[in-house]
């Protein structure tokens, strides 16, 4: 959770937009006092996790290394 102030929210409100998207809660305060948890409206705590998931598997599979072949002469011997 990352934790803003209330004059961070109304001056940089597209910073917040962000954070919320990728599924990260924003605490807003005024003087140190929490105000408000501020959360995506559409994504529940399950799909938020798999979208990290999925982001770790696709990680993964960059990270290989590439494959000698190239993809058009796979494609090219699988139609004979």
């Amino acid at each position: 959770m990352k934790t803003i102030t209330l004059r961070t929210l109304v001056r940089e409100p597209l910073k917040v937009k962000r954070w919320t998207r990728r599924g990260t809660k924003v605490q807003v305060t005024d003087n140190g006092q929490p105000l408000w948890i501020i959360q995506a409206a559409n994504e529940s705590a399950d799909e938020s996790e798999s979208l990290l998931e999925i982001d770790k598997m696709l990680d993964e599979v960059l990270a290989e290394p590439k494959s000698p072949i190239m993809l058009s002469k796979i494609i090219k011997e699988s139609r004979r």
